[in-house]
């Protein structure tokens, strides 16, 4: 029987566990943990996104000080205003949602956070921090990857991984985990010479391409664990939508031992983690509340 790693329950379960702490904390802190969400523009998905955390805030008990800014927003007017936020000391935790209009330059804003506020763990100091195996914040996606593996009792020490994808938000820190965890490494890209051999050969396969139906049943060893980190919205009749990852799940899941759905497995979870560092700095930054917990569920 192939496992599924269902993303949306263990999310439930740490968003339960970080209410409960919470409700502890905040008398003894004097507030309860806050995020800044800070989106610019109208796009229509990253709308959602913002909607769905500032839900899940209020799911748990964390303030939410986001802004939504027009897209013709300067660039002093959006760095102005995340130089508020690292400054205001009831916010602990600030994302930059991207992707950000033409005119302004995400890796400048990003580099602005505070990296001990860098509640997406996108910051080169957070990301330095990964690379050398120090404690930081760490990048949502990839942690909540690593979080449901071991859940799921999965193991990477001594396994084949390989990652599609080398961004800065998903491919690049994720392969940094896994290595972490003493699995061996390859990353796959646009320039990456037969792409079937190399996932053939994988234990762990994570694709982060954003292309549906990348991955077929033969691009799988039997009895691989894939984690499907796409998300794609494709047309199913005119006006309706679905979203799908990059693989062919249906056929997959017949091949490997385990596989995550799209939707309800890796983007839960990618929510669950952003609250999870808000709570981390939160506890790092109010002299009363445990401030040595690297996992706090």
């Amino acid at each position: 029987m192939t496992q599924i790693l269902d993303g949306k329950t263990l999310a439930k379960t740490i968003q339960t566990t970080l209410a409960e702490k919470i409700t502890a904390w905040a008398p003894l802190a004097g507030r309860p943990p806050g995020l800044a969400v800070v989106m610019v523009g109208d796009n229509p998905a990253s709308a959602a996104y913002v909607r769905n955390k500032e839900r899940a805030c209020e799911r748990v008990g964390i303030a939410s000080f986001g802004q939504h800014l027009s897209a013709d927003t300067t660039p002093a007017h959006v760095a102005g205003l995340l130089a508020d936020f690292n400054a205001d000391d009831r916010i602990d935790g600030i994302l930059l949602q991207l992707p950000v209009p033409n005119h302004l330059d995400a890796v400048a804003l990003l580099n602005a956070i505070d990296p001990d506020k860098d509640a997406d763990g996108l910051h080169p100091a957070n990301l330095g921090r990964l690379l050398r195996g120090e404690s930081g914040l760490r990048s949502c996606t990839p942690f909540g990857v690593m979080q449901l593996l071991q859940t799921h009792q999965i193991d990477p020490a001594g396994k084949s991984a390989i990652v599609l994808g080398r961004s800065i938000l998903v491919g690049k820190p994720m392969a940094l985990m896994l290595l972490e965890a003493n699995a061996t490494v390859t990353i796959a890209h646009s320039r990456s010479q037969d792409l079937r051999a190399l996932t053939q050969a994988a234990d762990i396969v994570v694709s982060a391409i954003g292309r549906p139906g990348l991955l077929t049943a033969d691009h799988i060893k039997p009895g691989a664990v894939v984690i499907d980190v796409g998300i794609n919205r494709i047309e199913t009749a005119p006006g309706q939508y679905r979203l799908v990852g990059d693989v062919d799940y249906e056929a997959v899941r017949l091949v490997a031992a385990a596989i995550t759905p799209v939707p309800g497995g890796v983007g839960p979870m990618t929510v669950a983690m952003l609250l999870h560092n808000t709570v981390q700095s939160y506890c790092r930054r109010v002299p009363s509340l445990p401030s040595d917990q690297s996992l706090l569920f």
